[in-house]
């Protein structure tokens, strides 16, 4: 995340925070965070995000946490993990899926999943429009999820990607980025100040995605920010994108154009 330096007055450097202000704004940021992660159902606000519809797609989301996961999601989720993830990262993986599995089932871990409609087509206006609860009962199958939590990092209220994985047979449909301007809507809505997610380098597919798709950079972070000799030796960067008045305004826009393929 790109941090700002004490401005200079006079070059002189600004008084250093005294540690009231300090803990103060500590007390505030933990507060951001509690009050994001209470949120029962992360979708309530933006019921344009529940569906999704593409040609040869119709989908819906529903919200979820890591320690209310059924056995059977459970499994869908580590198996999605080592299809999609066991390339990347090579040699590293058997350690990295244990890693996975315990963030998975955390408290902490908030989910969106993704359906696809058990009729496998559109969903009509008025279907459009149903309730949750209705449209949980025609539900299909899982075919993807986002895992993310809100976290401090960097004297800064996050919200941090841990997971956005996909089926292959969904890819390639515009369902990410459909995705990745939810989570930044709910982050948005939560007063965070950034979106923040790690990438393998090895993944380029998903570097290119984040970097020129939806428009992330490395964070100041990021090994290869903080020394490019240690960049180089780790696999992986940590992409952000912080969030200003013009991202606030997003917010006030339509949700049609917000969520437009």
């Amino acid at each position: 995340m790109e941090s700002k330096g004490l401005s200079r007055n006079n070059g002189e450097n600004k008084a250093k925070p005294k540690r009231k202000e300090i803990i103060e704004k500590r007390k505030a940021m933990d507060a951001l965070i509690k009050v994001a992660s209470a949120e029962k159902d992360c979708l309530s606000a933006f019921p344009a995000f529940r569906h999704y519809q593409i040609s040869g797609l119709s989908a819906f989301l529903e919200s979820g946490r890591g320690d209310k996961l059924s056995s059977p999601v459970k499994q869908f989720i580590q198996n999605l993990l080592k299809a999609n993830m066991e390339g990347p990262y090579g040699s590293e993986w058997p350690a990295e899926e244990k890693v996975k599995r315990r963030e998975m089932v955390a408290p902490e871990a908030r989910y969106v999943f993704v359906r696809i409609a058990s009729s496998g087509e559109f969903l009509t206006t008025s279907e459009r429009e149903k309730t949750a609860a209705s449209c949980v009962e025609e539900r299909g199958p899982i075919v993807g999820f986002v895992h993310f939590r809100f976290v401090i990092e960097e004297e800064l209220p996050v919200l941090y990607v841990y997971e956005l994985q996909l089926e292959p047979r969904v890819q390639g449909k515009g369902l990410g980025k459909f995705l990745m301007q939810l989570i930044e809507l709910i982050a948005c809505k939560n007063h965070m100040g950034a979106v923040v997610l790690t990438v393998q380098k090895a993944n380029s597919a998903a570097m290119n995605f984040y970097l020129y798709k939806m428009r992330y950079v490395t964070s100041t972070i990021s090994p290869s920010r903080v020394d490019p000799l240690i960049g180089i030796e780790k696999s992986y960067e940590i992409l952000c994108k912080t969030f200003s008045n013009e991202a606030k305004a997003i917010l006030e826009e339509p949700l049609e154009l917000v969520h437009s393929v």
